[in-house]
């Protein structure tokens, strides 16, 4: 594919890898709404044999609002915090927000859309991630497991 830009121009800047690095870590040491929820009303899990990811989400759905979101599991530092990022994102909010969210999440993590023009907040951080395509499904893990949860309830 010929973007017209030069090969570097897809490739990070250091300031973004430190961002991202920093960010990531962060959530892998601490994330966000880990842990379970007493009384989901929606659940899903989201495995991926290749690499060993497993997270299970729990929603707690009031009318078309995610008032509360829980994850568990274990795996590597990008699907620990994308998924915690993606918490943080959605709680409290309506569910047509989240699952908008998902598709504009996934469409910078596939190269469909330009992550400044994706209107992610501070998910963008993880927009470096679509430079590896090995590590694009550990982004998008935890994304696919919500909009899973969110079509089937517990």
């Amino acid at each position: 594919m010929n973007t017209g830009k030069p090969p570097t121009a897809n490739m990070p800047t250091a300031a973004e890898i430190d961002l991202y690095q920093d960010v990531v870590m962060d959530h892998k040491r601490a994330p966000r709404h880990f842990g379970t929820l007493p009384a989901p009303t929606h659940q899903a899990r989201g495995h991926n044999p290749s690499c060993g990811d497993d997270v299970r989400l729990s929603l707690k759905v009031e009318g078309d609002r995610l008032q509360d979101i829980r994850f568990s599991g274990q795996g590597c530092a990008i699907c620990i915090a994308s998924t915690s990022m993606m918490t943080e994102a959605v709680i409290g909010r309506d569910l047509a927000y989240a699952r908008d969210l998902q598709r504009r999440f996934r469409a910078v993590m596939t190269g469909e859309a330009e992550p400044e023009a994706a209107q992610l907040g501070k998910l963008i951080s993880l927009a470096g991630v679509r430079h590896y395509p090995g590590r694009i499904k550990c982004a998008l893990l935890g994304w696919h497991a919500l909009m899973q949860a969110l079509g089937e309830p517990a």
